[in-house]
C-alpha cells in the first residue's frame, strides 16, 4: 500500500509521524493533506534513508539539489562530495541527473549515501542506453522507457520526473505562438525531437497507465514535468507552458485516482511581477498539488551570479505558495557545477526558502533568527557563528577582521551602535 492509499484509509504511517517530527506538527495534520493530494512524502518502499521528505501545503519549503555527470564530465568522486556538501548545507533531496558513461554507477553510489530521499529524470538514462547500442533517439521505445523506470524504481529512486505533458497539442500551440528559446528543458527536448522525428504522440503521455503502475508498485512520488517551461523571461507564462500546466493538472488527478503521489515541476524564466500569478494559477488548476519550481529565474543577464537571480525567484515563489525549490547554482547557463558551486547554490536556495517560510508564518521558522538576533546583541560571536548557515565562512571572515580580538567588528569599531547602547541601557 502507498502512503497515499494508506492515507485514504486514514491509516497513520510511521513514515508520516516521522514527517510531523520534523514539522512540529501533527500527524493527523500530514494525514489529511496526503488524503488531499496537497502534500507527498518522497519515500520509494526500497529504500532506507534516515530523513524522509514531505512536501506541500503547511510545511516548511523544501529544497533540491541537482548533480550529475556529463559526457564530457565523468568523476564518480566528485559527485560523492557534492552530495555530502548539499547536505550539509540542508538539501532536502538529491536529484542525480548523470548522464555518460558511468550514470549507472553514480545512481547507485547516490542512493547507497544519500540520508535524504533522491530523485532521477529517467529518460536521461533512455537516451545513453541508446546511444550505447548506436540507436538513434527516434529509435526509443516505450518499453525502453518502461523498463529504465522499472530498474530505477526496483533500485530505490524516491521520485523521479517524467515529462508526460510534452503533447501534440501543446507542440502545435508553442510552434504558433511562437517563442525565442524552443525547449529548454531537456528530457522535453528530447521527447520533442522523438515526436517530430517519428511523427507521433509522446509515449510517454500515451502510456501514463503503465507508468503509474510501476510507481504504485513502489510507491514513488511522480514529479510531472515541465517540459515547455521558459527558459527566457520573453517566453514567460505563454500558451504551451499554460496548457501543458492544465494537462498536469489532469496527469496529477489520475495519479492521485491510482494510489500514486505526484507533484507539479513548474518555471522557468519568470518576470519578478509574474510569479504570484503562477503560483495561484497551479494551485488552482492543480487542486493545491505540490509545486516544485525552478528558481525561478527573474532575470537573463546574470550568468555567473544565477543562485541569487534563482534565490530572488524562489524566495517570492515560495512565501507565494511553492513547495518545493530546485536550487539553481552559479554555474547555470556556462558549465557543469563544481562542489563549491554546489555549496553556494544550496546556501541561496536554502536562504530564500527559510526567508519564505518566516513570511509565512511556518512553525519555528522565525525561532534561529530570534536567537541570532540575541547573539548580536550580547556581541556574542562565536554564537553568531554556530548560528550561521554557513559557519565556515563566517569564522574566516570574523578572523579576517582587524578587531577580531575585540568585542566589536572592524566596521564601526568603538562606534559600534549595539555596544554604545549595552553600555548604557
Amino acid at each position: 500500500m502507498t502512503q497515499l492509499e494508506s492515507a485514504k484509509k486514514n491509516m497513520i504511517t510511521p513514515e508520516m509521524r516521522q514527517v510531523a517530527r520534523q514539522e512540529s506538527l501533527p500527524a493527523a495534520f500530514i494525514l489529511e493533506h496526503i488524503k488531499k493530494g496537497e502534500i507527498v512524502l518522497t519515500r520509494n518502499k526500497k529504500h532506507k534513508i534516515k530523513k524522509i521528505c514531505g512536501i506541500g501545503k503547511g510545511l516548511r519549503t523544501k529544497i533540491n539539489v541537482n548533480i550529475g555527470t556529463s559526457p564530457v564530465h565523468m568523476d564518480l568522486n566528485e559527485e560523492i562530495k557534492k552530495i555530502l556538501i548539499a547536505e550539509k548545507y540542508g538539501a532536502d533531496t538529491i536529484m542525480d541527473l548523470s548522464i555518460g558513461q558511468i550514470l549507472n554507477k553514480v545512481r547507485q553510489k547516490v542512493l547507497e549515501i544519500s540520508s535524504i530521499p533522491v530523485g532521477t529524470v529517467p529518460i536521461y538514462q533512455v537516451g545513453y542506453e541508446l546511444s550505447r547500442k548506436k540507436r538513434k533517439l527516434e529509435s526509443m521505445r516505450i518499453q525502453d522507457i518502461l523498463d529504465v523506470i522499472e530498474q530505477q524504481a526496483s533500485q530505490g529512486v524516491d521520485f523521479m520526473t517524467v515529462h508526460c505533458g510534452v503533447t501534440q497539442n501543446t507542440l502545435e500551440r508553442m510552434e504558433k505562438e511562437g517563442r525565442l528559446l524552443n525547449v529548454v528543458s531537456r528530457g522535453g527536448s528530447m521527447l520533442v525531437v522523438w515526436m517530430k522525428k517519428n511523427k507521433k504522440e509522446n509515449p510517454l503521455y500515451e502510456h501514463y497507465d503503465d507508468i503509474l503502475k510501476i510507481a504504485r508498485k513502489y510507491d514513488v512520488t511522480l514529479s510531472l514535468g515541465d517540459g515547455f517551461r521558459p527558459g527566457a523571461l520573453v517566453d514567460s507564462t505563454d500558451r504551451a507552458q499554460l496548457s501543458e500546466l492544465i494537462l498536469l493538472g489532469e496527469l496529477a488527478q489520475k495519479a492521485f485516482t491510482s494510489g500514486v503521489q505526484a507533484m507539479i515541476e513548474g518555471p522557468g524564466h519568470i518576470p519578478l511581477n509574474e510569479i504570484i500569478a503562477n503560483i495561484r494559477i497551479q494551485k488552482s488548476i492543480c487542486h493545491n498539488a505540490p509545486f516544485y519550481v525552478l528558481g525561478p529565474i527573474v532575470t537573463d543577464i546574470a550568468p555567473g551570479y544565477d543562485h541569487i537571480t534563482s534565490a530572488i525567484g524562489g524566495a517570492l515563489a515560495a512565501y507565494s505558495g511553492a513547495d518545493f525549490l530546485c536550487y539553481v547554482t552559479p554555474a547555470e547557463h556556462l558549465k557543469l557545477p563544481s562542489v563549491e558551486d554546489v555549496k553556494e547554490g544550496t546556501i541561496a536556495s536554502r536562504i530564500a526558502a527559510h526567508a519564505a517560510d518566516i513570511a509565512k508564518g511556518v512553525p519555528g521558522a522565525l525561532e534561529c533568527d530570534r536567537e541570532m538576533a540575541r547573539a548580536r546583541k550580547e556581541l556574542n560571536w562565536e554564537k553568531q557563528i554556530k548560528l550561521s548557515l554557513d559557519p565556515e565562512k563566517s569564522r574566516q571572515y570574523r578572523s579576517l577582521s582587524e578587531a577580531y580580538k575585540n568585542d566589536f567588528c572592524s566596521m564601526c569599531g568603538e562606534f559600534c551602535a549595539i555596544k554604545q547602547l549595552n553600555e548604557v541601557i
